[in-house]
């Protein structure tokens, strides 16, 4: 039977990365409705490698089956406690016991037990061992908002952080706090356990997103840059233990958690905004993954310009070269993209090529865009291309996995921690606030 499960149910371990291979992660379900999420969040776990094990409250179990669970993950389910002591099985003092405890969904009761010490349930019984064990132990709550408001269930919130438990922030919509997205919870348990923090120490910049040049207060010259690429390695950067600014344009994909954002619109405001951020702070790479926009209108009207029968005529100047002018502004390692439509390697690699020469970078990640490819595609495939010697080439694969081997290439490249500069109060505003 335990070959079966491995061969057969556990067949998808590491279909998408190996960030959680070798790691056994608790995955606890209480009485939300939101575990109906369950099943998705196991399977996106194995994918990533980890081997994934249930328990559950009687109430989960009426809304997902312990059989169904069984199914997802090739583990036998755990939805009581007997005298073979399956809790300390679970999150015991042992060599076999799991590496983290997820609780996902946690109901205001569950998290309410967990921060009280109260062992009712199996859920909770493992918490409390888990927590004991000094275990990673993650929570991800879902419920209706005016309970998440409730002044003790915040206070239980706080109450499991000065325990050492990782709460993942609900998404507040349509008068629920709604569990998180499997997507972000999938990301936590990642930057918990995933590889190696090989980046502890470093600071780190990236620049994603397109930019938007106006031409009246309503058009806009621009492109289809969706961000996703430059968020992807700022999100892995972070989850290897660096610091990351990442200054953002008016793209789509969401920035990571744990990630200094500057908001930017224009090419001038990524512009100044770098400049700021590499005066105040010493950054050991700096990736530029932004789509530039190179020319901007000469003269932006100042008010919408009048629709009117005919042409409509506009003169485009030059925009700043951010790349070129942060090679005086750092002396860290530069790291360019190079987008191109051509579908000729040869010409591709020639072209990163000649770019690196002109800007001084250290290494290009040179890549397709067009139709089908590139901009608003969750994949890509780039050739890194280095100052000593061929090209490596990253086949297609989910953006993030590229970020993951782009990082894999940088590292060695890196010396020892450089020591940061002064730290800046008015030059990167975390969250979503503009440059300023």
């Amino acid at each position: 039977m335990d070959e079966f499960r491995e061969s057969y149910l556990k067949d998808i371990r590491g279909a998408t990365s190996d960030a959680l291979a070798e790691r056994k992660i608790i995955l606890a379900l209480s009485g939300s409705i939101a575990v109906v999420e369950a099943p998705a969040l196991a399977r996106e776990l194995m994918r990533r490698g980890a081997d994934v094990w249930v328990c559950m409250t009687p109430s989960a179990a009426r809304l997902v089956t312990p059989e169904a669970m069984a199914w997802c993950t090739g583990n036998p389910v755990v939805s009581e406690l007997t005298g073979w002591v399956e809790h300390l099985f679970l999150a015991g003092e042992w060599k076999g016991a799991a590496d983290l405890l997820l609780v996902a969904p946690a109901t205001a009761n569950t998290v309410a037990k967990m921060a009280l010490g109260i062992d009712d349930t199996v859920v909770t019984t493992v918490a409390t061992t888990a927590i004991g064990a000094k275990m990673p132990v993650l929570v991800a709550p879902g419920m209706h908002a005016v309970m998440a408001e409730h002044p003790a269930f915040q206070e239980n919130l706080a109450r499991l952080e000065t325990l050492g438990v990782d709460i993942i922030p609900p998404q507040v919509a349509e008068g629920k706090a709604k569990m998180a997205a499997v997507s972000r919870i999938v990301d936590a348990v990642i930057s918990r356990l995933g590889r190696a923090r090989d980046l502890a120490g470093r600071r780190v910049l990236i620049t994603a997103g397109p930019t938007v040049e106006y031409i009246d207060p309503v058009r806009v010259v621009t492109n289809l840059s969706s961000g996703r690429m430059g968020v992807a390695l700022a999100q892995a950067a972070a989850q290897r233990g660096a610091r990351v600014t990442l200054v953002y344009g008016p793209g789509s994909a969401e920035p990571p958690a744990g990630v200094e954002v500057i908001r930017t619109v224009t090419t001038r405001d990524m512009h100044d905004a770098v400049h700021a951020a590499m005066r105040d702070a010493v950054f050991d790479v700096s990736i530029f993954a932004a789509a530039v926009s190179d020319f901007a209108p000469s003269a932006p009207a100042a008010e919408k310009i009048p629709t009117a029968d005919g042409t409509l005529t506009v003169t485009l100047s030059p925009t700043p070269k951010i790349l070129n002018a942060a090679r005086a502004w750092t002396d860290g390692m530069i790291v360019a993209f190079k987008a191109e439509t051509t579908d000729s390697d040869e010409t591709l690699l020639e072209t990163a090529r000649a770019h690196q020469l002109k800007s001084g970078a250290d290494l290009t990640v040179a890549n397709r865009v067009g139709p089908g490819r590139g901009f608003q595609q969750p994949e890509n495939e780039v050739y890194l291309v280095a100052r000593e010697g061929d090209a490596i080439h990253i086949p297609m694969a989910e953006k993030r996995i590229v970020a993951d081997k782009i990082w894999d290439a940088i590292i060695p490249r890196l010396g020892g921690p450089r020591q940061t500069g002064p730290e800046s109060t008015s030059a990167a505003v975390p969250g979503d606030a503009p440059a300023r």
